[in-house]
């Protein structure tokens, strides 16, 4: 099983905040019991991989699996690298099975996998494993995985298999766009969550009917804990308990919580007492908090929290603004802020291309020269599928009207707070960039809850996302490898990283482990790096055939 494979390979790590290595003689790992050893085709580079960078051991998917699986067989998983150990991150991957260890029954050398990398039913303190994090990922040659990690309680494998048809970079860019795809697909909780624990935080007197009209139309809570001066409310058959402030209760404890009132200071404080995929209900009973209120955008993506509110005094209200998922509608006006980079790039096509009625699709950049790159792939799209489509820098431009769906790339809580000016009435925001769970911002609550407007946000993708994706790819309905701009081996990725950092580059890079001695070479360049690959492009997109030849020049005859 194991005959031909290398004593130590190629492998970029990560050993601390912002310190990555090329490391020219990593171990590749043996395959024990249960244990799978890949090679790896090709990795995509992440924004989320700069996130990992920077926050190292500190990022919550890096740290110690408490839940999930027998924690007792993660000692004999080399690859499982929690907190302070260096990891080799890359989760946008292809790969191929080069050996399998004893017991494995479902999984033969020679199969070609997409990578799943969210292992959501094992859980870290504050998220879940995942692939590239806590576990080794794909910037290196080969990589093991453990059936018993890989494998759901359903029994759904996170490698999802594919034909030769695809090029590898094509299916490790199904990844990213499934990421896309979730953000648009997810359901939101549109109800009092059963069986959850309810806060009440009165400054304001509660008719005496607010909750009856809410748990009428919405359900109830198992439980309420009550913190005001005033009497509670009938709770409608639902427990009530006192509390005497904000300040003893457990933090990230309630799934719903309802205030009253609008002192800043005291939604400021509420925030923390959310819980992960909790509903804040702000119910300001005819006042105005009367300034920005610090508030706790980085839950909104890595919490799953979500913010409501209302000006009058029924927190019924509230619940209207709601959607039943984060999908694009029919006439919406879209803004992509930061639609120059990959990500974004993806999400402007993938909104034209949708078939929903009468949208217009608005891209914004402070870079020209990224705009100029993305319109190219761009405008014949919109064209073809009959969407207006506007590239625009607003650091020149400002659209005249203001829209109804913002989805932001970078994570700057500053820009949170500009879509919330720029949003039409109703508008959802959704927070696509990873801002981290523990950062902050200053919003315009008042004006966010006068406008009735949403805050949505997700992270990674599911596996019936990733399933659907590969489809459309296989299939032909999309070619993931539109968002590509530059290709490199394991010698360029960390170059390539700071380019995703410094947003440098138009597109994803796409890093071939096989292709040593290859540095980051961007698409507009092959002419005079590598003119016999740039001969098989696309009108300047990468192929299968331009990988094809890549690989033939670097020796890979696979």
């Amino acid at each position: 099983m194991e005959v031909g494979l290398p004593k130590t390979q190629y492998a970029v790590q990560l050993v601390g905040p912002d310190k990555l290595i090329l490391n020219k003689s990593k171990e590749v790992f043996r395959p024990g019991r249960h244990q799978i050893l890949c090679r790896v085709e090709a990795v995509g580079l992440c924004f989320s991989d700069l996130k990992l960078l920077k926050q190292f051991s500190g990022h919550v998917r890096k740290s110690r699996v408490v839940s999930g699986i027998d924690t007792g067989i993660l000692k004999d998983i080399p690859s499982y690298v929690p907190g302070q150990a260096a990891t080799v991150p890359g989760h946008e991957a292809a790969v191929r099975i080069e050996a399998v260890g004893a017991g494995v029954e479902n999984f033969k050398p020679g199969e070609r996998y997409l990578v799943q990398a969210d292992y959501r039913w094992i859980l870290t303190a504050n998220s879940n494993a995942a692939f590239g994090y806590n576990f080794e990922g794909a910037l290196q040659e080969y990589v093991l995985m453990d059936e018993r990690v890989i494998t759901s309680p359903q029994g759904d494998s996170m490698l999802l298999p594919v034909t030769e048809n695809l090029a590898s970079s094509a299916v490790a860019l199904v990844e990213p766009w499934a990421c896309v795809e979730d953000a648009y697909a997810s359901r939101e909780r549109t109800s009092i969550k059963a069986d959850g624990n309810m806060l009440i935080v009165a400054d304001r007197v509660v008719a005496e009917d607010a909750l009856l009209n809410l748990f009428n139309r919405y359900g109830k809570p198992a439980q309420i804990t009550y913190v005001s001066q005033s009497a509670a409310p009938n709770g409608q058959n639902v427990e009530i308990k006192r509390a005497g402030n904000i300040s003893e209760l457990i933090d990230a404890g309630y799934d719903d919580v309802i205030y009253f009132g609008c002192e800043p200071k005291t939604i400021e404080a509420l925030f923390e007492k959310v819980a992960a995929k909790g509903l804040l209900n702000i119910v300001l009973c005819s006042g105005r908090f009367g300034r920005n209120v610090v508030t706790a955008v980085g839950r909104i993506h890595y919490g799953g929290i979500r913010i409501i509110g209302t000006t009058g005094s029924d927190p019924a209200e509230s619940m209207q603004a709601i959607p039943a998922t984060d999908e694009i509608r029919a006439g919406d006006r879209i803004n992509v802020i930061g639609a120059g980079g990959p990500m974004g790039m993806m999400h402007v096509i993938r909104n034209i291309c949708q078939g929903i009625v009468g949208v217009s699709v608005f891209a914004s950049d402070v870079d020209d020269r990224r705009l100029a790159a993305l319109t190219k792939i761009v405008e014949p799209l919109a064209k073809k599928n009959n969407v207006q489509y506007k590239a625009y820098n607003p650091t020149g431009e400002k659209p005249a009207e203001d829209f109804d769906y913002i989805a932001l790339m970078a994570p700057v809580p500053e820009l949170v707070a500009a879509t919330v000016r720029s949003a039409a009435k109703r508008g959802l925001i959704n927070i696509f960039a990873g801002i981290p769970a523990t950062v902050t911002g200053e919003i315009d609550l008042d004006e966010y809850i006068e406008k009735r407007l949403y805050f949505i946000a997700t992270s990674g993708s599911t596996l019936e996302d990733m399933k659907r994706m590969l489809e459309k790819a296989e299939s032909g309905k999309l070619d993931t490898n539109v968002s590509i701009a530059a290709v490199c081996g394991l010698e360029g990725a960390a170059e390539g990283i700071r380019a995703v950092e410094n947003r440098s580059i138009a597109g994803k890079i796409i890093v071939y482990p096989a292709c040593k001695g290859l540095g980051l070479v961007t698409l507009d360049n092959l002419n005079k790096e590598m003119p016999q690959v740039a001969e098989c492009l696309n009108d300047g997109l990468w192929t299968k055939r331009a990988e094809k030849k890549l690989l033939e020049m670097y020796g890979d005859n696979v």
